[in-house]
């Protein structure tokens, strides 16, 4: 048997071959390289369908009932871990909410032994973050054929319900990707966000993306084909649709060493009210959270009319529900 392609950027085998079924169908999400715009479209779709207005009832479905759903938070999280287990919930399924604390993983148990033991239980979906990077396709490999797994945040990797919601926002902001200019800004190097964002842009034909950063946290221009990249946010400004800045990944780089203070941080590359008033008209600002405010981002400004941070949260729900009812409906079409 000839061995996985691997990336380029990471080294790791190609997680996108693993990701569709003989027929074409989602059975796990683990990046979102490699799906078609017809399959990000549909998934974007389907979303939009489990949305209701704010201080309505939510949108439920029975597309879960009688399945079991098990989140494998080996990393911190809330919205990404609280936005699955709604999602899983609202669609009828039982949740197994699972972190290191409480793992026998902490113990020395290897990864896939957790695995094998609570697919015993008679698991459906696995939902996991880890700070490992290829360990969401590892387990993928491994699990049995009527199993999926989905990616709640890999290392610096991917983030791939992520990039859905990020896309869906813009979607509703703006109503198409292909004229629109699109900043993101931030610790580019170290960030999936990022990563899973650009990946699903290229997909869908955004007309510009530029990826703004300090030099110390400038990504390889071989991870993100046809951006730009520039530590001149001031320039980047001039005419953004969208702004899109990203938390310092603390817990990655391991200090701020080679990068500037906090106030010159936030004197550079902070977004502000007076730095959106280089972006076009209507523009919108956007944030994955969780937001260090006066460092990445203006507080006044992420609470504004042009924030659609907390669209964002609203809009993770219906993502996951989204990926979580693909899954299932390829599973009962095999």
């Amino acid at each position: 048997m000839s061995a996985s392609p691997k990336t380029a950027a990471t080294g790791l085998p190609d997680a996108s071959e693993l990701q569709l079924d003989a027929n074409g169908r989602l059975r796990h999400l683990l990046t979102l390289k490699g799906l078609s715009r017809v399959g990000l479209t549909e998934l974007l779709d389907l979303a939009e369908s489990y949305l209701s207005p704010l201080h309505q009832p939510v949108i439920r479905s029975s597309a879960l009932r009688g399945r079991t759903v098990a989140n494998l938070f080996f990393e911190p999280s809330t919205r990404t871990r609280a936005s699955f287990e709604l999602a899983a919930k609202r669609l009828g399924a039982d949740v197994l909410n699972l972190d290191v604390n409480m793992s026998s993983r902490k113990k020395g148990e290897s990864v896939l032994d957790t695995i094998y033991s609570l697919q015993a239980m008679q698991i459906d979906v696995f939902v996991v973050r880890d700070a490992g990077a290829g360990v969401t396709s590892f387990i993928a490999r491994h699990v049995h054929d009527h199993v999926s797994v989905l990616n709640g945040g890999e290392a610096h990797i991917s983030h791939p319900t992520q990039g859905l919601l990020d896309l869906l926002t813009m979607r509703q902001a703006k109503g198409r990707f292909e004229d629109l200019k699109v900043v993101i800004v931030g610790d580019i190097a170290h960030s999936r966000v990022a990563r899973s964002a650009a990946e699903g842009l290229n997909t869908l034909a955004v007309g510009e993306l530029c990826l703004v950063s300090p030099d110390a946290f400038a990504p390889s221009p071989a991870d993100f084909p046809g951006a730009t990249l520039t530590n001149d946010l001031d320039a980047a400004m001039r005419g953004a649709d969208v702004v899109m800045a990203l938390r310092i990944q603390r817990e990655r780089i391991g200090s701020y060493e080679g990068i500037p203070s906090i106030d010159e941080y936030y004197a550079r590359f902070g977004v502000t009210h007076e730095r959106m008033k280089r972006a076009a008209k209507g523009a919108i600002v956007m944030h994955p959270g969780p937001m260090n405010r006066g460092i990445e981002i203006e507080s006044s400004l992420a609470d504004g009319p042009q924030s659609r941070i907390t669209r964002q949260v609203t809009n993770g729900v219906a993502v996951r529900m989204a990926v979580l009812a693909s899954v299932m409906a390829a599973r009962e079409q095999r």
